[in-house]
């Protein structure tokens, strides 16, 4: 990737988003020297522009940026880099400097959970009872749970309907986990049949 530091006086504007969420976190500067050390630690590593230094992002908080990947805009003079947060983004405490929220939402709001209880078993969750027992219990309850909506799918009752579809998901979403697989890898399938 070429990069054009000569534009802005030898920096770039460095635009970074979550890799697992898409949230913008926060808007820095990098010049050469910022970006081969963030490229060689993968930690994030800016330039400050009131201190004249590099400065890498959470060296005194420890809430660091994992930098996943880059990519620079079609003239090379901004970058866009996907990282992992360990932590709050913001000097305030917020999740971004934007005082957004920087969370998973739809399904993938659901499979954070589910994948947090297989690291971390929470004692009476029912998700760990269902990762704690066989592979086949957890397909067997998907198969109840999807009879389930065909049978409400006959019917008028709306809520009853969206209530089955959403213990079908749930349990879809545990067997994945319990497989090992996620629900990205899923949908990546599906983008492949798209694209075909």
């Amino acid at each position: 990737m070429e990069l054009n530091f000569k534009k802005l006086n030898g920096l770039l504007p460095c635009v970074v988003q979550d890799a697992q969420t898409d949230k913008v976190l926060m808007l820095g500067f990098m010049n050469e020297e910022a970006w081969q050390r963030t490229q060689k630690e993968k930690r994030i590593t800016f330039f400050s522009r009131s201190r004249q230094r590099l400065w890498t992002k959470g060296e005194s908080s420890g809430h660091y940026l994992e930098m996943i990947n880059a990519i620079a805009d079609c003239d090379g003079d901004t970058l866009l880099i996907k990282a992992k947060p360990k932590g709050p983004v913001c000097h305030t405490g917020a999740d971004t400097c934007f005082q957004e929220k920087n969370q998973v939402t739809g399904l993938e709001f659901l499979e954070a959970i589910i994948l947090d209880r297989k690291k971390n078993p929470k004692e009476g969750s029912y998700t760990n009872h269902l990762l704690s027992g066989s592979v086949n219990k957890v397909a067997q309850k998907v198969g109840e749970e999807a009879v389930e909506l065909v049978i409400e799918a006959k019917d008028r009752d709306t809520e009853r309907f969206l209530n089955e579809a959403a213990d079908l998901m749930y349990h879809f979403l545990v067997l994945l986990a319990h497989k090992g697989h996620t629900l990205k890898e899923v949908t990546q399938v599906l983008h492949h049949r798209h694209k075909a």
